[in-house]
This record gives structure tokens, C-alpha cells and sequence, in this order.
């Protein structure tokens, strides 16, 4: 018996075949190779096309199933992880009307800002614990706006997990979890909220019907197997956003527990039994995978847009491709903490939620032709990602949130020994690295979806910690002098 996971990212889908019994991964495979397009039509825009998501999905899980030989009929559940926030928009055919609006779109700010303004916080911050910003309900109000036309054949709205598995099962559906991190989510109601809806003018019949994350959401058709190359009738039992989703690939569910991630943003998300907000909505708190009623647990989400994609960046375009990343990692390990005065504020990848929704783009401050080098630049990029996710770590603990163990996968910038060793050394936090991925996350969710998990000791099954980082005590006034540099200079950007 086998569980199939799918991660849906900006950069590539990926598919993960895990064994049920052993918790062990199967086979794997990603598609594109090279990074899937963003496109930018104007400043401060980002979109990608829902079909291709689709076209990457079906590519992967064939690969995945050729590379493991395993019968289609041997996978039992499909689980799904995917972008947050983003926006796609179907007529009454299931057409797509218009490329996705994805996360790091900021077009929608001034949208959801005046929302806020004309609701009001005493009302917005207790029922939506966040302001409307730049997140889904806004983008579909920005739509509304400015494209009646395309509004006027929208029959629902959906999430970019919620478009991958209306392909899979014909289904319109989505999850409470997935309505909070689009700011559609009454926590006081524990409903759809209705007096949003209401102030944005939007159609009650617009929302998708509401699964929980966990159990059947739908079953393939025989179009969608085919194409998938898996077994007709085969359920979905499980989506959510990916950073939920990463905090359950890393066992994170319990208050007091945190995950991370750095990808092409950077996050860090614990959770609470608390449903407590920023009053100024610099950090987000949303439904975790495991929210229930009687046991209420909420993920507290901080996110730096500008994280890998800076490095993906500094590799691909100002080093046009010259150098790996293991290459990087060496200049960057030649370099003194606090890369000799140079800083970097890594604000290049839209608005940055906890800058309030400000987009001021990426900053180097302080280089010198004489004094410094490549390694230094390259250090200084993550150094500064690190900073940046130390700043709103710092809000987070205003929230409650216990930030002294925090559990990553091996994976993307925490594969850097300075990213990660920065990380712990500037937090205080001893850093646990795991043999896990949002995709095999998604696997393991799928076999608890569909029943055959039992508890949180059988789903996890398999995953263990592979590296431990114990905050650096000897350079710890080193790490906190580079940080208080970086600070200064944000305040003065």
C-alpha cells in the first residue's frame, strides 16, 4: 500500500511516493527542472498559469510511477500541499478565466488596506485575526474592480491546491483551513465570513463547499487518472496551504511546537491554542491542519518573500550560473560574520507582509570596492535573510510563541551550514533538521485522510532528525552586533 503526495510551488511541482507500512519514500520526482515562469505583466504583479500546475502534476506523478514500479491500484490516497493565497478564478465549465494571482502579487494592498479602513479593526482583528492586506479575499475584490468582465463569468473562486484537485476529481471544494489563509474565515463564527463577503459585494455561492483537511475530498476521474497515470477512483484525502502542510510534514501540531522553512520565501509558523493578532498584521495567524473545535489550533505564520529566490538570484543572474551552490556556501564561509560591514535587506520579491505591506525591493548598504568580495556579498545575502526572519520572529514572541527549538527539513537555504548556523546563532534557537519534504508531508497526511493512520505516531513512522544546530554561544555577541547593524539600516531604508 502506497500514499501519493503532491507539493504545488511557484518554482515546481513535486510527487512523493511514500510506503504506508514503512513510512519510507518510494520514489520521487519534480517537474519542471528549470524553474516554472512568473510572470510580471506590471510592476509589483506576479501570476502563473493553473494549467500548468496541472501539466508539471501529471508529468511528476508518472514519473514517480514509472521510477517505482508500483502498480496504479496499490495507491490508496492522494494528498495535496500547495502556494498559499493565491487566486484562481473558473467559469461554469471549470475554465480557467484568467492566469492565477499567486502569492507574492502585491496588487491587491490598496484593496484590502481600505478594507480594513472601512470595517474597522475592533471588528476585522477579532473575527479575521488579520487585516483583509494582500491575501485571497482581496485579490478576487481587486478582480471585481478592475475586471468586471472576467467577474461577471466567475461561478467560484479556489486556491491553487483547491484547482489542483478540482482537475483530480471534478470537485469544487476547500477546506476551513484553507478560507483562513485566504481571509475568508470568521474565528469568532468558526464560519465563511459573512459580513466580508458582504462589504466586498461577493456572491455567497461564489466560496467552494468546505471538506475537512483530513478525509474524503473526491475521487479521480477516469480523465484525471489517465492523465496522472494512476488508478480511476483513487480519493483525495487531504490539502492544505504549505506552510500548514510543512509544519505537519515536521510532526509540528501541538502549541509550543515551530517548523521553518526557506524555500523561495522564508516562513517560520507555530502553533497556539490561542487565537491571538498583530494589531498590525506584520505576522498572521490562520486554522492549522489539525484545528478542530474542541481542541482549537492555530498557526502563527511569519513569511520574507525574498528568501531562496534572492539566492536563485544572485546564482542565476548576477553570477549568470558560473557557480553551484555548495560554491556559494564556500565564498560565503570566507567571510567574517557580519560580512565586514555589508548588509543586505532582501525586500525584492513583492510586499512584504511584515514590513505592513510595503514593498521597498532588495538593498545592498555599506559595500566597498576595496574591502569586499564575492564571498562577502554572497555571506551578506544570507545573513540577511536570516535577519529578516529574526525581526518578525521577534513579533511572533510578542504572540506567545516559544521560538527555543524549531524543526526545518534538509532542504533549500537550511542546506547552507551559514544560513543555518546564523539561524540558530542569532535566534538562540537549537535548529532540528528532518528527512522530510512538503510533498512526502502530504503523503503521510493522505494516509491519516484516508484512515489508515491511526494517531500521530503511526503517520509519522519513518521521519527522523538527521542534523542538529546548537545556537553558537562562542560568536553569540558577533551574530547580535551584525543583527543590530542590519536593524539600523532597515529603519533607515
Amino acid at each position: 500500500m502506497y500514499f501519493l503526495g503532491f507539493d504545488v510551488g511557484s518554482s515546481s511541482v513535486k510527487a512523493c511516493l511514500l510506503a504506508a507500512d514503512t513510512g519510507q519514500v518510494v520514489a520521487s520526482a519534480f517537474f519542471p527542472e528549470t524553474e516554472m515562469p512568473i510572470n510580471a505583466p506590471q510592476a509589483g504583479f506576479a501570476e502563473q498559469q493553473p494549467e500548468q500546475w496541472w501539466h508539471n502534476a501529471c508529468l511528476a506523478s508518472k514519473a514517480v510511477m514509472h521510477k517505482s514500479g508500483v502498480a496504479p491500484d496499490a495507491v490508496k490516497a492522494i494528498g495535496i500541499s500547495y502556494q498559499m493565497h493565491g487566486l484562481v478564478v473558473v467559469d461554469k465549465e471549470m475554465q480557467v478565466l484568467r492566469p492565477s494571482i499567486i502569492w507574492c502579487d502585491s496588487r491587491a494592498v490598496g484593496v484590502g488596506k481600505a478594507a480594513f479602513e472601512s470595517l474597522g479593526s475592533e471588528v476585522v482583528l477579532p473575527h479575521l485575526l488579520n487585516s483583509p492586506g494582500n491575501f485571497t479575499a482581496s485579490k478576487l475584490a481587486w478582480v471585481k474592480q478592475n475586471e468586471p468582465d472576467i467577474y461577471a463569468q466567475v461561478h467560484k473562486f479556489m486556491l491553487p491546491g483547491d484547482y489542483l484537485a478540482a482537475r483530480m476529481t471534478g470537485e469544487v471544494a476547500t477546506t476551513p483551513s484553507g478560507l483562513s489563509e485566504g481571509i475568508f474565515w470568521d474565528f469568532l463564527d468558526e464560519q465563511p465570513a459573512g459580513f466580508l463577503l458582504d462589504h466586498f459585494g461577493f456572491e455567497a455561492d461564489l466560496l467552494p463547499q468546505v471538506f475537512p483537511t483530513f478525509g474524503d475530498q473526491g475521487h479521480l476521474t477516469a480523465q484525471a487518472a489517465e492523465a496522472l497515470g494512476l488508478a480511476e477512483g483513487t480519493p483525495v484525502t487531504y490539502r492544505a496551504g504549505d506552510q500548514p502542510n510543512n509544519a505537519f510534514s515536521l510532526n509540528v501540531l501541538e502549541p509550543g511546537e515551530v517548523a521553518a522553512t526557506a524555500g523561495t520565501s522564508g516562513v517560520v509558523y507555530g502553533v497556539s491554542d490561542q487565537s491571538k493578532f498583530d494589531a498590525e498584521s506584520r505576522v498572521n495567524t490562520f486554522l492549522h491542519v489539525n484545528h478542530l473545535l474542541g481542541t482549537p489550533r492555530y498557526g502563527v505564520l511569519l513569511c520574507v518573500n525574498g528568501t531562496g529566490i534572492l539566492n536563485s538570484w544572485m546564482r542565476n543572474t548576477l553570477l549568470q550560473g558560473s557557480v553551484s551552490y555548495p560554491e556559494m556556501n564556500n565564498l560565503a564561509a570566507h567571510a567574517p560574520i557580519g560580512s565586514d560591514g555589508l548588509l543586505c535587506l532582501p525586500f525584492g520579491n513583492g510586499a512584504e507582509r511584515m514590513l505592513c505591506n510595503q514593498d521597498p525591493g532588495a538593498t545592498f548598504k555599506g559595500l566597498q570596492f576595496s574591502r569586499h568580495s564575492l564571498g562577502h556579498v554572497v555571506r551578506s545575502a544570507q545573513e540577511g535573510i536570516v535577519f529578516a526572519l529574526y525581526y518578525g520572529m521577534q513579533v511572533m514572541e510578542t504572540l506567545g510563541v516559544s521560538l527555543k527549538n524549531i524543526r526545518a527539513g534538509e532542504a533549500n537555504m537550511f542546506l547552507s551550514p551559514i544560513f543555518r548556523n546564523t539561524f540558530a546563532g542569532v535566534s538562540g534557537a537549537t535548529v532540528e533538521l528532518y528527512n522530510t519534504d512538503g510533498a512526502q508531508g502530504a503523503a503521510r497526511a493522505a494516509g491519516l485522510g484516508a484512515g489508515y493512520y491511526k494517531n500521530r505516531s503511526e503517520a509519522f513512522v519513518g521521519l527522523s532528525a538527521v542534523h542538529t544546530i546548537e545556537p553558537d554561544i562562542k560568536n553569540k555577541d558577533a551574530y547580535q552586533e551584525a543583527y543590530a547593524r542590519w536593524k539600523d539600516a532597515l529603519s533607515l531604508s
